[in-house]
């Protein structure tokens, strides 16, 4: 008896040789297929904006952000709602902005029975590409919607340089 002979799905009521695919002999290969299909099946269903620790952001991509770019200043809005102006803090170091802070539970743990909002502590950095005046820069906090305003340096050199083709 084969390993494949107690596997439900893979039986047919009929005793006719069943149709193999070249990788399908070498058991090995057959076990990391069903592998990987049983942990797609299982992950799959959860919501990929679970909390996640990676590169230094906490939460993969929360806050969610809008930025905008003129000639004259970027603008970075991130939402931010159930938290306070006074727990957030927002940093610019060698041309990267950094949003980060704290989001508190409104309730104690005890009560509740299923929570499908994001509570702790996240941290957000942003590279800007544009060179910006730190000194200028300003911040705004209203309905939950954290604005940042980043004037750009006007003696700041374009970064990029467009390069001739020749034949």
């Amino acid at each position: 008896m084969s390993v494949r002979d107690l596997i439900a799905w893979g039986r047919s009521n009929s005793r006719a040789p069943a149709v193999y695919r070249d990788d399908d002999r070498t058991p090995f290969l057959s076990l990391h297929r069903e592998m990987n299909r049983l942990f797609d099946d299982f992950f799959g269903d959860f919501d990929i904006r679970l909390p996640m620790i990676g590169n230094g952001t906490v939460n993969g991509g929360w806050p969610q952000l809008d930025m905008s770019e003129t000639d004259k200043e970027v603008t970075v809005r991130a939402e931010l709602p159930g938290t306070e102006e006074k727990d957030v803090e927002v940093l610019l170091e060698d041309g990267i902005l950094t949003l980060k802070g704290e989001k508190r539970s409104e309730t104690e743990d005890k009560d509740r029975q299923l929570s499908e909002r994001y509570y702790g502590h996240f941290e957000r950095r942003i590279p800007l590409a544009a060179e910006v005046r730190g000194e200028k820069a300003t911040a705004g906090f209203k309905n939950g919607v954290l604005t940042v305003t980043l004037p750009k340096n006007p003696e700041a050199k374009p970064k990029a340089k467009r390069i001739a083709i020749s034949h």
